[in-house]
């Protein structure tokens, strides 16, 4: 008699005890240790408790039952929710949610994996109180298992390090407050992300995740570790952190999420079902049995373990039929074994296993079709996503200093959950990619809206409360393309900035204006320095504004006359063919260009007397046609365009320049749906270049992907870096395999330098910071047959998109400093609000003031405060981040450990008491314990734990510490400031 145990999926599973010998070529007479995901009535889950020991003259079989939920794809996320539209696209996860817990809970023996957590939450807030005590019980048992756990399985290469964190609070808080420990996912479960960046196994690694499994990785990559036997790793998420703190075991599942071809009893697949009756005329048992021990032994794993993932897109709408047949299979395969004893697998102790410090990308399925037009997809919604996750940490920030009183207040209830949620959605690898159709694409964008608006009355309260005035506050989001209603129309107003960092900022302010001079005040009443430039219909005003730490400063602007104002108005110069170089230039760069063709020619570093040769245009490919395509074209996901060498966009630009005290500028004409304005602003250290692409026209027939190029002499040897999610940086190699290939995505910095560098003082780097990718746009009229099944065309005239590049000139000794502080100010830059001014006292006797900060005094530069947001009535989560790496500054010192006194740091509340947790602060960090591995550079011993001593935080190089602080509210929110303290 066969007796099933339950298998253990809160941690890895291949790999796991001694090295196996490689299985290929005829079955081998070993008895087969088959163990699906199940459990026997009654048990427990209590982390790796109840799994007993594995069998090591065994193979070892682990099924893995699974639905994989795209929220948002070809059809909404309440589309795929409720199956609506079910003709365009198969999926209806209510459905399947449904039929599992029947499923379930009709046979004691099964078991069921789910991940994404925005579904799981809505469907669990529709039940009743009988089924979420089943459902809880499941869970109990370790029946119903979660993987991963955040809110949506997010995309890895365009996603934020800090939205990824975010999301994944999200996801992992909700399964705690629901189900506890027992609900506490212990394997990260990443399927279907195209391609996998090193900062993400860094972040699973610190949010206390004993192991990570991949589905995408390079097909020549996986042919590679197929054949070497290394398809687990120990995969070191980080150079600076202090192992085994980023280390985490991965391993590659062997048919990305599918199952195998006829193991696949899905209303979706075209396979019979398990016929098993004696005598009947239908009977597969043999021939599905004999498939089945071939494919089990013929895994390409270097120990006696394997899985099969069984599942697939919106799989179980009927689970019974999933279960019914697994249940059968597993019945006759281990009656067809010699050795037939069923046990549970857990993972072992220590594992021998080679170490990674790379990452996965760029990612291709089969040859010349590399996943790296997704880079640059949909770029108005990537933008929209940046911007969003700039001001929810504003609202988070605003909505925890001001105590509850953000919350509600004079302009009603407002608070920062619905932009969360949205923002967490859009993490999602279909929603940040732009691999989604155009009415999902249109839906993360209303969703988007919706959270900035219950955002924008938790702002005016806050802000009211703070600065003691009831002002009617107003947000201008289309800033970038210079519309403000109420600047543009009003002839006094005042301008509120709010700098979300932990230190002063300056920070040169940009707003329509109607036409005229202006006067500009500070918060002590001085008038400032202001330009208007640029005529009619659209004058802009500058002035340079000075925020303190994690706070906001008021300014004040009026129209009068040209005598009484401080504001210059340019004229712009014309540059004629023929004249001498063109150059703008400030107090640091001087920046030339050519006057015959308006490119770029030439930056120097006029403080540190460096001159660098370097050259900037703009470029497309062509992405097919549709008269004639290629067998694989550019389209949401793969970028294969049909030459080589790009077209210029023209040969030069038609220039004219503007000067004034505070910014010049050169304004670049490429062609007529193409523009350039490189910029330069007072007392700034980088060159700004600001483009503007599109509508593109396609009335050739010729689908184009524009990108912004850089040609320099710098000698690399063909050597470049980038970021990984905005922290780490990683070595690339140009022209290593396909040119398509030789794109990467980089949330703020791309950068060159000579190679080799005689000293440390002499080697120039030139970075270019910029989110997503060097690709600024696209137009496609060809489906790249990825499943979304519509072009990249949009509707006619196409979109028009405007980014910014900033090109930064250093030693590389002083490059980390400057390129990560203007990454930390770009990501969160100020949030600008504008009020009429004249506004009741927010309360009788309330003092107006027209300036705050939250901190009593500034943290290092080296800190970025990564959150600060409400927990819960009395508690905050307080992230603080080391943002530099080990040894990368060695200019300003800024890679050595930072010791903290967070003791009276906040001016509006006091902290009591801190609790340390893990990355996602769903467990406390004392508690964490994870699994142990070894790599094969050596044991690695777990660290201890540093004390949480309010007085003395350290961070080393690249940490992140995450706490729950219990805190007292002040009654005086305004707080003061203080000197800066030395620590």
């Amino acid at each position: 008699m066969t007796t099933l145990g339950r298998s253990c999926f809160q941690g890895p599973r291949r790999g796991l005890g001694a090295r196996g010998a490689r299985r290929a070529g005829p079955r081998p007479p070993l008895p087969v240790l088959f163990v699906v995901l199940v459990a026997a009535p009654g048990t427990r889950a209590a982390g790796y408790q109840t799994c007993p020991t594995v069998q090591p003259d065994m193979l070892n079989v682990h099924l893995l039952p699974h639905t994989h939920d795209d929220v948002g794809w070809v059809k909404t996320i309440d589309q795929y929710y409720d199956g609506g539209k079910y003709s365009l696209h198969h999926g209806a996860v209510k459905n399947i949610l449904d039929s599992v817990i029947s499923a379930l809970r009709a046979e004691p023996s099964r078991r069921f994996v789910y991940v994404e957590m925005a579904f799981f939450s809505r469907w669990w807030h529709q039940q009743t109180f009988t089924t979420r005590q089943a459902v809880w019980e499941l869970v109990h048992q370790g029946r119903l298992e979660f993987a991963n756990g955040g809110w949506v399985m997010n995309d890895e290469a365009a996603t934020h390090y800090g939205a990824i964190v975010d999301q994944m609070t999200l996801g992992l808080r909700f399964l705690q407050d629901t189900f506890g420990d027992d609900g506490r996912p212990r394997v990260a479960w990443h399927i279907d992300p195209f391609g996998h960046s090193r900062e993400q196994a860094s972040l699973f690694a610190q949010m206390g995740f004993d192991g990570f499994f991949l589905g995408r990785v390079d097909y020549q990559d996986k042919e590679l570790r197929e054949k070497k036997q290394e398809m687990e790793l120990v995969w070191r998420g980080s150079t600076s952190l202090e192992p085994p703190t980023a280390d985490l075991f991965t391993g590659v599942l062997p048919s990305v999420y599918d199952p195998p071809k006829n193991v696949c009893w899905d209303l979706l697949c075209e396979v019979k079902v398990l016929e098993d009756h004696p005598y009947s005329p239908q009977n597969n048992t043999k021939a599905l049995v004999d498939y089945f021990l071939d494919v089990a032994t013929d895994q390409k794993y270097r120990t006696n373990h394997t899985v099969m993932t069984t599942g697939g897109d919106f799989h179980y709408e009927k689970a019974d039929m999933w279960f019914t047949n697994l249940d059968k299979l597993i019945r006759l395969v281990n009656a067809e074994v010699s050795v037939p004893a069923l046990r549970c697998s857990c993972p072992s102790v220590y594992l021998e296993a080679g170490t990674w410090e790379d990452d996965f990308f760029p990612y291709a399925d089969v040859p010349h079709q590399f996943w790296t037009g997704y880079f640059s997809s949909r770029p108005a919604l990537k933008r929209y996503e940046r911007v969003s996750y700039n001001f929810l940490q504003v609202c988070k920030q605003l909505e925890a200093l001001a105590s509850p009183a953000a919350n509600v207040g004079p302009y009603g209830s407002g608070d920062s959950a619905l932009l969360e949620e949205a923002m967490a959605l859009l993490q999602h690898h279909d929603a940040i990619t732009g691999t989604s159709r155009q009415l999902v694409a249109e839906d993360y964008a209303r969703r988007l809206a919706a959270g900035w608006g219950r955002c924008e009355v938790l702002l005016s309260n806050a802000l009211a409360r703070l600065s003691g005035s009831q002002e009617a506050f107003s947000i201008c989001p289309e800033l970038n393309i210079s519309v403000c209603p109420l600047s543009q129309t009003s002839a006094r107003f005042q301008v509120a900035i709010y700098n979300p960092l932990a230190r002063k900022v300056d920070r040169m302010v940009r707003l329509p204006v109607s036409a005229g001079a202006f006067l500009v005040k500070d918060p002590s009443g001085h008038a400032v320095p202001s330009d208007v430039k640029g005529q009619k219909p659209s004058p802009e005003l500058l002035f340079s504004a000075s925020v303190p730490a994690l706070g906001f400063s008021i300014y004040s602007v009026s129209r009068v006359s040209l005598q009484r104002s401080n504001t210059h108005t340019p004229q712009p110069i014309p540059q004629k063919p023929g004249s001498d170089v063109l150059v703008i230039k400030n107090e640091f760069i001087r920046a030339t260009f050519d006057p015959e063709t308006g490119l770029l020619i030439r930056i120097h570093d006029v403080e540190q007397k460096l001159v660098l040769p370097v050259s900037q245009s703009f470029f497309w490919y062509t992405a097919g046609t549709e008269s004639i395509m290629d067998s694989q074209v550019s389209g949401a996901y793969i970028f294969n365009p049909r030459q080589v060498k790009p077209f210029p966009m023209s040969r030069g630009a038609q220039i004219r320049l503007v000067k004034t005290p505070l910014v010049q500028e050169v304004h670049q004409n490429f062609s007529a749906w193409c523009a350039q304005v490189v910029r330069l602003y007072r007392g700034q250290r980088h060159l700004e270049l600001e483009w503007t692409v599109g509508p593109i026209p396609v009335g050739d027939k010729w689908g184009k992907e524009v990108i912004s190029r850089f040609d320099t002499p710098l000698d690399t040897k063909g050597y470049f870096y980038t970021d990984s999610n905005g922290r780490e940086i990683l070595k690339r190699r140009r022209n290593y395999r396909q040119w398509a290939g030789n794109y990467y995505t980089s949330q703020h910095s791309k950068f060159t330098s000579r190679y080799p560098p005689p000293t440390l003082d002499t080697c120039y780097t030139l970075t270019l910071s910029w989110p997503h990718s060097p690709q600024v746009h696209g137009r496609l009229l060809g489906d790249d047959n990825r499943g979304l099944t519509e072009a990249l065309v949009q509707e006619d005239p196409g979109l028009r998109v405007r980014g910014r590049h900033l090109v930064l000139l250093d030693v590389i000794s002083k490059a980390s400093a400057g390129h990560r502080l203007l990454a930390e100010e770009e990501v969160l830059a100020p949030q600008v609000v504008l009020a009429p001014g004249g506004g009741a006292p927010y309360h009788s006797g309330a003092f107006w003031g027209t300036q705050f900060s939250g901190l009593r005094r500034e943290l290092p530069p080296s800190v970025h405060l990564l959150t600060l947001a409400r927990w819960g009535p009395n508690t905050l989560l307080l992230r603080l981040e080391h943002q530099f790496a080990s040894g990368e500054d060695s200019g300003r010192n800024l890679s050595s450990p930072v010791t903290l006194n967070l003791q009276r740091l906040f001016s509006t509340f006091t902290i009591t008491r801190l609790q340390e947790t893990t990355l996602a602060a769903n467990q406390p960090r004392a508690n964490a314990s994870r699994l142990q591995w070894t790599p094969d550079t050596g044991f690695v011993h777990n660290l201890t734990v540093p004390p949480v001593d309010l007085a003395a935080i350290t961070l080393q190089p690249m940490e992140i510490r995450t706490f729950v602080a219990s805190i007292l509210w002040r009654q005086n929110p305004r707080g003061h400031r203080e000197a800066p303290s030395q620590d």
